[in-house]
């Protein structure tokens, strides 16, 4: 006995006549790798047009002046005359120069001074932001906001700031009875004040990679230091701290470096006084080339500074690679 079909079955799909032995497989490649050979290499070339033109940049603006100071700096030169070899006249002739202990020195008491302010201040700014409840965004705006100023602005602000007369940070000190100081005008005081402008104005990015860090750091860790009874230092020091610590050492090599080449401030605010007291590396070199127009001199310095700052450069890669590897 026949029975009707089903009208709710589904009909079977027409059957597919089998194919060669590999023709699947062949077919898949051929998609994968189905594009005309042009194409390709149009995609190839284009990729490294790209990268061209940034090392082209990095050659003209960055490595052939570097290379180029290196060959100054064994040479008496002056624009417009022809280059003379002196040898280590240059060298000699700067290690002689009574600026140049002054101004070793002040750069390595402002990169300690930098380290010792300028590197715990954004730390224990992130540690506060990372624990608001409320207004979280709006706080990190306004610790954002000075690295958008233009540095040069953030000086002048920082000089008015400054004035031992009519200037703010004085008008303060009168409303609150306390004595005045020379701020920036004062030989003691000067380099400190510096200080306090480079921290103020390049915190905020410092803080934000803070930020980022202590978010990364598992919750579970400080509710297990809460069971086990420890305080907000100790979870700082036990917890944040450890967690941290391959940020916090990748910053703390990359503020030495930037801080020993500080330039605006001490030429903006100060003019390298009073007495020669922020005088830094970098506004030495600037004197030598532009005010006693000594080119030698100034390359002779900037080689001595590059081969600091190198040292300190290699240890930074040495370590971030460290790091990864961990």
């Amino acid at each position: 006995m026949k029975t009707a079909p089903n009208p709710a079955a589904p009909a079977r799909p027409p059957a597919v006549p089998p194919g060669p032995p590999g023709a699947g497989a062949a077919g898949g490649a051929a998609a994968r790798t189905g594009r005309p050979l042009s194409r390709r290499i149009a995609e190839q070339a284009r990729a490294y047009a790209f990268l061209l033109g940034g090392l082209v940049c990095f050659a003209l603006f960055s490595w052939y002046p570097a290379v180029r100071a290196v060959v100054i700096a064994f040479q008496k030169y002056t624009p417009g005359s022809d280059p003379q070899w002196v040898g280590t006249a240059n060298f000699t002739r700067v290690l002689h120069d009574p600026e140049f202990g002054a101004a070793w020195r002040n750069t390595l008491v402002f990169t300690l001074f930098a380290l010792l302010l300028g590197f715990a201040v954004p730390f224990v700014t992130a540690l506060v932001l990372n624990e608001l409840r409320h207004w979280k965004a709006f706080f990190r705006v306004v610790v954002y906001l000075p690295v958008m100023i233009p540095p040069v602005v953030s000086a002048l602000l920082w000089k008015w700031f400054y004035d031992p007369g009519a200037g703010l940070a004085n008008e303060v000190l009168r409303f609150a009875h306390l004595p005045t100081s020379n701020w920036s005008n004062g030989a003691d005081t000067a380099l400190v004040s510096l200080v306090i402008v480079a921290t103020w104005a390049n915190m905020g990015g410092t803080v934000l990679i803070y930020l980022a860090a202590l978010q990364g750091i598992p919750g579970e860790l400080y509710e297990a230091a809460e069971i086990d009874g420890a305080g907000l230092l100790q979870r700082v020091r036990h917890v944040t701290i450890p967690q941290t610590r391959f940020i916090i050492l990748m910053l703390m090599l990359l503020q030495i470096i930037a801080t020993m080449q500080v330039f605006t401030e001490p030429f903006v605010i100060t003019g390298g006084g009073p007495e020669s007291a922020t005088v830094t590396v970098l506004y030495l070199i600037y004197k030598y080339a532009f005010l006693y127009n000594d080119f030698g001199g100034a390359c002779a310095l900037s080689v001595m500074l590059l081969v600091l700052l190198s040292a300190f450069s290699a240890l930074y890669l040495r370590l971030t690679r460290s790091g990864e590897d961990t």
